[in-house]
């Protein structure tokens, strides 16, 4: 890798409406990739960077603009950005590729960096026995569902999806109910990764979603990392070739 690093992190949930500070932590965030821009070799976004996104055929929800234009930067200097999709974003289909430059991931990647494997993805949907919560995955998926919804126009399909997100962990206070860590046995992707060792080995799987920042040793030679948020806990993962460790940022620079 010499001397370069990759860097991971998710769930800014960038323009939610019940945060007041949306502004300051969109500027906090561009200022930290700026900030890495020198020794990153690829950034990984895990999800929800964006509390909605919703691809109009000829419209994209205004705002975040400094973020968008810090991720052009970065493709435009031959840094790959992956950007995942998460339960907030679904909806991202190629405005980000084509004008971005991001490598868009609707799924979970399995990949190798410098010789260990990983496991990447936003986290969500990962219980088999959340039925309700699958069914709803899968219609937000649905490709006739999203032709449906771009029927509606912009000002009422923005409104309804930002009302429907007020509903979530989110709070108007900046806090997140992200609850504190249940146990090897309640935790769905702790659960999820113990069974993906069972098939086969990997060193480690790096998710968002759960807003709680955890790095885990679940079997020799192999770790759960959650990158948290940026939100409450401003972290992130980063890779230096031989292990990858959790950081979080000096607000008070």
């Amino acid at each position: 890798m010499q001397g370069k690093k990759v860097y991971f992190l998710s769930d800014a949930h960038l323009g939610a409406k019940l945060l007041k500070d949306n502004r300051e932590r969109e500027i906090m965030l561009v200022e930290f990739l700026q900030s890495i821009k020198p020794d990153c070799l690829e950034l990984y976004l895990l999800g929800d960077m964006f509390d909605f996104w919703f691809e109009y055929k000829h419209v994209v929800p205004k705002g975040h603009v400094r973020f968008l234009a810090e991720l052009a930067n970065f493709t435009d200097q031959g840094i790959k950005v992956h950007f995942f999709t998460g339960n907030h974003d679904i909806w991202a289909f190629d405005y980000l590729a084509k004008e971005c430059g991001v490598i868009l991931h609707t799924s979970m990647m399995e990949t190798t960096i410098n010789g260990k494997s990983f496991l990447i993805g936003h986290g969500d949907g990962l219980n088999p026995s959340d039925k309700g919560y699958l069914f709803l995955r899968n219609a937000f998926h649905n490709r006739f569902l999203q032709r449906c919804f771009r029927f509606i126009h912009p000002d009422w399909g923005i409104t309804l999806a930002n009302k429907w997100s007020s509903h979530s962990r989110l709070k108007g206070n900046g806090q997140i109910e992200a609850r504190g860590y249940l146990g090897d046995d309640k935790e769905e992707i702790v659960i999820y990764c113990r069974n993906i060792l069972k098939e086969h080995h990997v060193d480690y799987f790096i998710f968002g979603h759960r807003h709680l920042p955890l790095n885990l040793e679940l079997e020799s030679n192999s770790h759960y990392i959650n990158t948290g948020d940026w939100i409450t806990h401003f972290c992130y993962a980063v890779f230096d070739g031989e292990k990858v460790s959790l950081e979080k940022i000096d607000r008070k620079k």
